[in-house]
């Protein structure tokens, strides 16, 4: 099997987008935000409350959760498509650039920003860090969760390449 049929099947697997944030305090006398897009996030247990995420290795978010153990994750709705898109970007933009205009509170569990608007946020502390091929998946407890108010809005999702809204009243 190739890559590419192995990224076809997979495209076809719809998911959640969440934007998985976490502070830097040695970067810079102020710190910085750090921001990615992912897909490849779920719930794992309800006792303890655990949560995981796949960080592809080498990234700046595999790098700063190898060394800080607090993170976050906020759910996006469907209107929040050009955040995803952002965060989703290959390179090193800076990342204050990133956050300047993005709409976000402080986490107080987890100090991470969390995107304002977003259906939910969970805010972890790292317990597990589990390599597996060119990623690794980050198993964090969930500190705290909250339901920002995100009137009538419905999940991003991404499937096939593109983000897409869940048709609403869906079975």
């Amino acid at each position: 099997m190739s890559e590419d049929e192995f990224r076809a099947a997979m495209a076809r697997l719809a998911a959640g987008v969440v934007l998985v944030t976490a502070y830097d305090p040695d970067d810079g006398p102020e710190g910085a935000d750090v921001g990615m897009t992912a897909t490849a996030f779920m719930s794992v247990s309800l006792e303890p409350p655990l949560t995981m995420v796949s960080v592809r290795d080498g990234s700046r978010m595999d790098e700063l959760l190898e060394r800080q153990p607090f993170w976050a994750a906020s759910l996006l709705t469907e209107h929040q498509r050009q955040t995803a898109g952002r965060f989703a970007m290959k390179g090193r933009l800076s990342d204050r650039l990133l956050f300047r205009d993005l709409p976000h509170v402080r986490g107080e569990a987890s100090g991470a920003p969390l995107v304002e608007g977003a259906l939910a946020t969970v805010e972890c502390r790292t317990e597990q860090r589990v390599r597996a091929g060119d990623h690794t998946l980050v198993i964090g407890q969930v500190l705290a969760a909250g339901l920002p108010h995100a009137p009538d809005s419905g999940p991003l999702t991404y499937y096939r390449g593109r983000y897409h809204s869940l048709a609403k009243g869906g079975s």
